[in-house]
């Protein structure tokens, strides 16, 4: 970004955190579209997702005082986000395991890649969103925003064991879906 951008972005971010309305319209409409995809991939459905996409404005609007300027604000927004839809899935309970989980007995063979280069992106995406919360959850943690497992553990309160089990099962549970849509496919 350049220097010329960066500060107008600052100006933007100084003027929302002083209330101003254009500024936080401003802001709105940069970021509605990307975060509506975050919301949408924690929570599955797309009624759901606007509701967390409205709630993590309102998160954002008033916690924009601990934006210190010096990291990419972008991902700054992008945190607040996802830390919303986590809490989301905290309060409906998305996230509780009822027993320790080992990942012991799932070895996974090698995907085959062929398989996942035949599906649209589109189809990939309602594939993960049918996933169960927990799976989904860490899927997304793991794969899209790049979290440790160490991390994700951290950010949901589970064993580092536990997370690695959940996206191994996601990954299972993704491979057989996309099998399943290229076998439907053959016939």
């Amino acid at each position: 970004m350049s220097d010329n951008r960066f500060d107008e972005e600052l100006q933007v971010i100084a003027a929302a955190k002083e209330g101003d309305a254009k500024a936080q319209k401003k802001i709105y409409e940069c970021y509605a579209s990307s975060m509506m995809s975050i919301c949408w991939r924690y929570a599955g459905d797309t009624e759901t997702a606007k509701d967390l996409l409205q709630d993590g404005f309102v998160k954002l609007f008033t916690k924009l005082d601990m934006y210190a300027g010096t990291g990419a604000f972008a991902g700054w927004v992008r945190r607040v986000f996802v830390t919303t839809c986590l809490e989301y899935l905290r309060q409906k309970s998305a996230l509780r395991l009822g027993v320790p989980i080992d990942d012991s007995e799932y070895h996974l063979p090698d995907s085959d890649v062929s398989v996942i280069d035949k599906i649209s992106a589109d189809e990939l995406m309602r594939l993960i969103a049918e996933l169960p919360d927990g799976f989904r959850t860490v899927f997304n943690l793991f794969v899209i925003e790049g979290y440790s497992h160490a991390e994700i553990a951290d950010m949901l309160g589970i064993s580092e064991v536990n997370s690695r089990t959940l996206f191994l099962r996601a990954r299972k549970s993704l491979q057989k879906a996309v099998q399943l849509l290229e076998e439907n496919e053959r016939r």
